[in-house]
């Protein structure tokens, strides 16, 4: 499905095109700077299940139309959730916050630009790569309005910045640059306004080029030392490796440096 074959809803919707081993999911509700819907929440969802289980896509790119990402949710058309503690996102669905099983395996670049308000963050430190336009204006305010951050924003924040860095914001609600959030190392390059699709899409291309299972079971391996410790990652990277020396792509890659020739994988 691509663009031109979606039909636009006044809730909005995610635009999802195929661009080789690419999957493109676009955020758009652009009259509405994209504030999110559920209808949003479950089309992001649904991206993100094809993502994971298309073998032919290695790599997905979040990122919105228009001059910013997100100001956020749409607190009227989300208070039900809210209210009731639903999940945003089906349950059948791979979760694009990650915070719950199926967890994806297949790595995710986002772009940033404009506001990014709330989800918009939370979906970032989902991401694992992020380029921000050097017109990002950051806010976690959920504070300001009785709340607290639900999708992850709260323990990502400090995972990525430290206690003191994310309680300097968390606890205000205000607003920083793009500056500061490279400073913090919730985004990895801060790039001219209008260059970020382009500038995370050629990263994109570059992970793409590289084989798949190796680059998933990287994934695997870093997550499970966040949350068990490195002496269980280096445990399952012994076993990770053992089985991934098996693979067509190994073999591919031992020939491809043989032959002093760029690899071709394929995922197998």
């Amino acid at each position: 499905m691509n663009e031109a074959t979606i039909e636009r809803h006044p809730e909005g919707r995610i635009v999802v095109e195929r661009r080789g081993p690419i999957l493109l999911m676009g955020v758009d509700r652009v009259e509405k700077r994209n504030g999110f819907t559920p209808r949003m929440f479950r089309e992001l969802g649904e991206a993100f299940t094809l993502l994971e289980n298309a073998p032919d896509l290695f790599v997905g790119l979040l990122y919105a139309k228009g001059d910013h990402f997100s100001g956020g949710v749409d607190l009227p058309l989300m208070a039900e959730y809210r209210k009731a503690g639903s999940p945003y996102v089906p349950l059948n669905l791979v979760d694009p916050g990650q915070l719950r099983e199926p967890y994806r395996t297949k790595p995710v670049v986002a772009a940033m630009q404009g506001i990014c308000y709330t989800i918009a963050i939370e979906l970032m430190l989902a991401a694992d790569v992020v380029f921000a336009a050097d017109n990002c204006r950051f806010s976690q305010l959920e504070v300001k309005r009785g709340i607290m951050p639900g999708y992850g924003g709260s323990f990502r924040f400090i995972e990525r910045a430290g206690w003191g860095n994310a309680m300097k914001w968390l606890l205000t609600g205000d607003e920083f640059d793009s500056a500061e959030a490279l400073r913090l190392g919730l985004v990895q390059e801060v790039v001219p306004a209008g260059e970020q699709f382009e500038r995370a899409l050629a990263y994109a291309q570059r992970v793409a080029e590289q084989a798949p299972l190796a680059v998933q079971g990287t994934i695997e391996n870093a997550r499970l030392a966040l949350g068990q410790g490195w002496m269980h990652a280096a445990t399952h990277a012994t076993a990770k490796n053992t089985f991934l020396y098996g693979t067509e792509d190994a073999a591919e890659g031992r020939r491809s440096f043989a032959e002093k020739r760029s690899a071709k994988f394929v995922g197998r």
